[in-house]
């Protein structure tokens, strides 16, 4: 069976290919939350974490209709290029105000 590059990671893959890459990744780690709060789950995390740059690369991808994106990372892509930024969705996009204790990993 033939996978593509974007299937395979230790193959050399262009940075669009790694993007897609990436948020199909995203994606399959929030899938056991089920569809739609994967989706959104998938948004707030690249909105949180992605440079404005790789943002701006997938959102153009997802514009020309290119393949590669799974059905749930297309969606967040969509969510997050349409809608803006969803609410915090898991506990690793709650950040502290500056004067606030309590949520981070190391305490």
């Amino acid at each position: 069976m033939f996978q593509s590059k974007v299937e395979r990671p230790h193959v050399m893959m262009s940075n669009h290919e790694r993007l897609i890459y990436m948020a199909n990744q995203i994606a399959r780690n929030f899938q056991a939350l089920g569809h739609n709060h994967a989706v959104e789950a998938t948004a707030d995390h690249i909105a949180s974490f992605w440079d404005p740059r790789m943002k701006e690369q997938i959102f153009a991808h997802v514009g020309r209709g290119d393949p590669g994106l799974t059905p749930a990372a297309e969606a967040a892509i969509c969510v997050l290029r349409d809608q803006g930024c969803p609410p915090p969705q898991t506990r690793a996009t709650e950040f502290n105000a500056v004067d606030e204790a309590g949520h981070a990993d190391a305490g």
